[in-house]
């Protein structure tokens, strides 16, 4: 046999091993290579490309965002990876809607690889705390649906749409400006939520087409991935190719979701005013979709189609394997018996729904599964407060660790070697701090310098669970 021959014996026998080795992925990887879609690869060996990491995903209001930070603190989890949580005076978010600051992350939390939890996008700061190489990611969502969440979630927190009169949608779109007012609290919930979230103007007029544009362009420069809330899935996609991870990194369950006696469908002329009031809002969602589409259109629409639904498919195995082989209903937070499990309701006149587990698995959760299926539906605030405790603990862990190393060190004689020459030439210090980041750089920064600073803050908006 000729050396080519063996040659390829042996790379056809070490692919094969490679799959068997990922044995959960083998179908997904089989039918991907079935297709003629290299992109579409299982992401074979960590060897071969390694999976990103660090990762910032700006958390936008009522855009299902709440599902995708669910995720992100998952994989963190598996992975070791430290997720940068909010300091206590801001509770489960960074200190929103103040603009963010590295001040609002808890010293616990540092260095951190992933940021997930609200904030008000401030790019320069993010740059600061954050590894170099970070990708940024958010999600947008159709303005017409996303208001009429917005309305009908923050209707007895948001004084612009409290003071509409029997809390009607209609009439606060015949006379916006009657009600909205720019300066109040909570006015962010009531105009141009995803401009706002972004770090953007939420008030600049329609007719300003020059700043419109200038903000589109800051935006797409400052993320590698806008997702499309309407076509998570296929965002996902894009998702696990940019990042090259695997089938398991995406799984999800849909989480902090109004039950259908709380939503409405709009009336016909409703959507053309709710994107009038939030023209910003409108021209992002309009360009990141397209933007969406062309990318996916790059990857090839078969092979998207093939792996959405190999995700489906991967998902129902899951939820069946955590449901006792049946899908789980939702249940209005009064019925579930779990409170780590209850969502957060944002008023009485809204019924946000969630999910528990079966009573067998309730009792207590010690296998690696069991706890699996508890943080993959866990809410946002819970999952946030169990992160916090385990990260502190990890943090005080290490502390302990070296502090009887660096009192070993002061305990060492200190041996000086003086310069042959009369002139001593000192490094100069580092700069203030490094320039705006390159998304291809692969240095790290020092974690921001919060330890030891107290915030002040002006009076708190409502604590509010939204995605």
């Amino acid at each position: 046999m000729s050396q080519k021959k063996i040659f390829l014996v042996v790379v056809a026998i070490s692919t094969v091993s490679l799959l068997l080795h990922h044995g959960g992925h083998l179908s997904w990887t089989m039918e991907a290579f079935y297709l003629g879609c290299p992109a579409l690869r299982a992401h074979p060996a960590p060897s071969l490309k390694p999976k990103h990491t660090n990762v910032a995903f700006l958390k936008t209001h009522k855009t299902a965002s709440s599902t995708m930070q669910n995720l992100l603190f998952r994989f963190a989890e598996r992975n070791n990876l430290t997720v940068a949580l909010p300091v206590q005076a801001c509770s489960h978010q960074f200190c929103y809607p103040h603009s963010f600051t590295s001040h609002f992350v808890h010293p616990h939390t540092l260095p951190p690889n992933i940021i997930t939890n609200h904030m008000r996008f401030n790019r320069a700061e993010l740059q600061r705390l954050m590894p170099n190489n970070t990708i940024y990611i958010t999600i947008l969502r159709e303005p017409g649906s996303m208001f009429e969440s917005l309305f009908s979630y923050y209707n007895q927190n948001c004084q612009s749409f409290k003071r509409v009169p029997n809390g009607s949608l209609e009439a606060f779109l015949d006379e916006p400006w009657h009600y909205y007012r720019p300066s109040e609290k909570d006015s962010m919930y009531a105009r141009n939520t995803l401009a706002f979230d972004l770090g953007g103007d939420k008030d600049r007029p329609a007719t300003d087409v020059q700043y419109a544009r200038a903000f589109l362009a800051e935006v797409e420069q400052a993320f590698s991935l806008v997702m499309i809330a309407e076509y998570f899935d296929e965002s996902l996609v894009l998702l696990r190719h940019l990042l090259s991870w695997d089938l398991d990194d995406i799984l999800y369950v849909k989480l902090n979701m109004r039950s259908q006696s709380s939503k409405r469908s709009l009336t016909p002329g409703l959507p053309a005013k709710i994107r009038a009031w939030n023209s910003l809002d409108a021209r992002l969602y309009d360009h990141f979709n397209a933007s969406l589409w062309r990318q996916l259109a790059a990857l090839g629409p078969a092979c998207v189609a093939r792996e959405v639904r190999l995700l489906r498919r991967a998902q129902e195995r899951l939820m069946r394997s955590c449901f006792e082989g049946r899908m789980p209903l939702l249940r209005s937070a009064a019925q579930i018996k779990n409170k780590d499990l209850r969502p957060w309701q944002p008023s009485a006149k809204v019924d946000i729904v969630g999910y528990d587990l079966p009573v067998n698995l309730s009792r207590g959760f010690l296998s690696h599964a069991q706890e699996l299926c508890l943080k993959l539906i866990m809410p946002e605030v819970q999952y946030t407060r169990v992160l916090l405790r385990s990260q502190s603990l990890r943090y005080r862990r290490s502390y302990q660790l070296r502090a009887p190393q660096q009192a070993h060190n002061l305990q060492q004689p200190i041996r000086t070697v003086l310069p042959r020459h009369p002139q001593v030439q000192r490094s100069q210090p580092p700069p203030a701090g490094p320039g705006p980041a390159s998304k291809t750089a692969t240095t790290t920064k020092p974690a921001a310098e919060t330890q030891g600073r107290t915030t002040k803050l002006e009076s708190k908006s409502s604590q509010t669970q939204a995605s």
